[in-house]
């Protein structure tokens, strides 16, 4: 479970207080996967950071009673110079895996042939995405952080086995999409809350939630 309360937090842009929290509360809780829409430039990055322990909130607390995984995208852990086979076997050994079954996992997932023992410094934007996901996926957490859904790629193969092996690990495990789009959501969650102007706006159900984002728009 990821329970947050009270929880405030804001940045100074150099003219004026961005607030992205405002004494929010809510929970997420085992077994019922939430999406979030908000705006881009709204704090999404922020508040899956903060769910992840990434980030700090500036007023009240946030709970957390899983495995969580790190935000899809974050490479944090992963070092540019070392190849993705270095990077797989790293992590693995971090989270006390067997190092062959992650770097097999991430070689077949990633499908970036030659590119998995070259150093990730140098993968384009798409096969960072890709490796990144990877790692996610190869490491089973109870909730998974996503912003924003799958990685930008027009690798058919890759969105074929990511997004199955995805949809296999929340048939028992849950997860948090945060997107400004509606339809990114709804591939994985059917409740969802509005992130707008520092208030959190829970809903049960995506069609109350995308009512009041449209509303708003």
């Amino acid at each position: 479970m990821i329970e947050f309360q009270d929880v405030s937090k804001s940045f100074w842009t150099g003219r004026q207080r961005k607030v992205i929290l405002d004494r929010a509360s809510f929970r997420v809780e085992p077994g019922r996967s939430l999406g979030v829409l908000a705006p881009n430039g709204t704090g999404k990055t922020t508040l899956i950071n903060m769910m992840a322990g990434l980030e700090k909130p500036d007023e009240g607390r946030i709970r957390r009673s899983a495995r969580i995984s790190f935000p899809l995208g974050f490479m944090g852990g992963v070092i540019g110079r070392h190849t993705g086979t270095e990077n797989a076997r790293y992590i693995a050994r971090l989270y006390g895996l067997d190092p062959d079954y992650v770097e097999a996992f991430c070689r077949y997932v990633c499908g970036i042939g030659e590119y998995f023992d070259m150093a990730v410094g140098t993968y384009s934007s798409g096969m960072r995405a890709r490796f990144s996901f990877s790692l996610l996926l190869a490491l089973e957490f109870d909730i998974y952080l996503i912003d924003e859904g799958m990685p930008s790629t027009t690798d058919v193969g890759f969105n074929r086995r990511a997004g199955g092996i995805l949809r296999e690990r929340l048939k028992r495990s849950t997860v948090v999409i945060v997107s400004h789009q509606a339809s990114t959501i709804e591939k994985f969650c059917s409740r969802a809350a509005v992130l707008r102007d520092g208030k959190f706006y829970l809903f049960d159900s995506l069609e109350e939630a995308k009512a009041l984002y449209d509303y708003q728009a």
